[in-house]
Formats: structure tokens, sequence, C-alpha cells
């Protein structure tokens, strides 16, 4: 039987990594499968992740075999931020790190942070005047700006199955009209 409730973070465990409400429903989610397409990783990381509590999934974590774990949006958008640190170099303890830091931000402001990283170091900007350094220490830095891949996976995350962890239905989000020109050129 799959507890269809959703997670509670426990002492140690991970929390909310946007404890606002300005996102889409949060009993709307997509299975690994999907979040792995979205946020371009593979299986193996995402089920390593989820065991280590990088990134769990927050409506829904699998309890035995056969069971489905159910991500968020804000899921999918915080596996996708860890995908850029790690192809930036930033070790996955230091990945932890600055996750965390993004756990404690509202989402308002989650949209204005770019993450800055010389593949050691992981800095938030949130102003042309303000860098700070996440890992207390570095050097030269780039930028992964947060509302990026937001948008990205705004952009697909429509094309996927989502599902409802209360069983409700799912409304559909009225699309842009690219998206309804590629649904078109899909559907014949």
């Amino acid at each position: 039987m799959v507890d269809e409730r959703p997670v509670k973070a426990v002492d140690g465990e991970q929390g909310e990594l946007f404890p606002d409400a300005s996102l889409p429903d949060e009993l709307v989610g997509y299975r690994g499968p999907a979040a792995c397409q979205i946020a371009g990783i593979t299986y193996r990381q995402l089920d390593y992740w989820a065991r280590t509590q990088l990134v769990a999934p927050s409506i829904r974590t699998a309890h035995g075999s056969g069971s489905q774990r159910l991500y968020s949006f804000k899921d999918i958008l915080a596996l996708k931020i860890v995908k850029r640190l790690l192809d930036t170099g930033v070790s996955l303890q230091n990945i932890r790190v600055a996750v965390d830091h993004l756990r404690a931000r509202g989402m308002n402001d989650l949209a204005k942070v770019t993450l800055v990283s010389d593949g050691t170091t992981v800095y938030e900007c949130t102003s042309a005047e303000e860098i700070v350094d996440l890992l207390q220490g570095g050097q030269g830095v780039f930028g992964i700006a947060v509302k990026v891949p937001m948008a990205e996976i705004s952009g697909t995350i429509h094309e996927f199955p989502a599902e409802r962890a209360d069983g409700g239905q799912v409304e559909s989000v009225v699309s842009d009209e690219l998206s309804q020109r590629r649904n078109a050129r899909r559907t014949g």
C-alpha cells in the first residue's frame, strides 16, 4: 500500500525548498521518469539524491517495491539546479550546503537569485552589489540564474503526465500559442 499523504520533514531530513504557496498546486506531481527528463538527470541520480535526502520528493516518497515517488514543480526545480551545479564541478557536499540555504528562501525571492560558482564555492547573488559566499571561501566566479531553469521547467513540464496525490483530477493548464501549435503538430 502506498502512503498518499504529503511528506513531512523530520529532524535531519529535507524540509521544504520553497515554503510559500506561489507555485502550482502542491498535490500535483510527476513520477520519477518524467522528473528525470524534465530536470535532465538520470534515474540513478534521482534515486541516489532521494535516498540521501539531497532532493527528496515532497509529494510522495517510495515505500517498498512497486511504489512510485511523486515530485512537485519545486522538487524538479531543485533537481535542475543541483544538476547545473554538478555540471560546473561543485561537489555534492557543497551542493548540499547551497540547497539547504535555498530551502530557507521564499519562491518570490528565489526567482531573483543567481547562484554563482567557481566550481568549488557557491555564492548567492541577489543584486549587482551583493554576492554572498554560501560556503565561506572562493575566488573567480560564474553564474547560474535560477530563473532560467525555472522558465525551462515551466515551459516543458506540462508535456508530461501529472497526477494528484489525493486522487483528484489535475486541471489542464491553458497553454500558449506555441505550445498549442506543437501539440497540433504532434497529434496530426
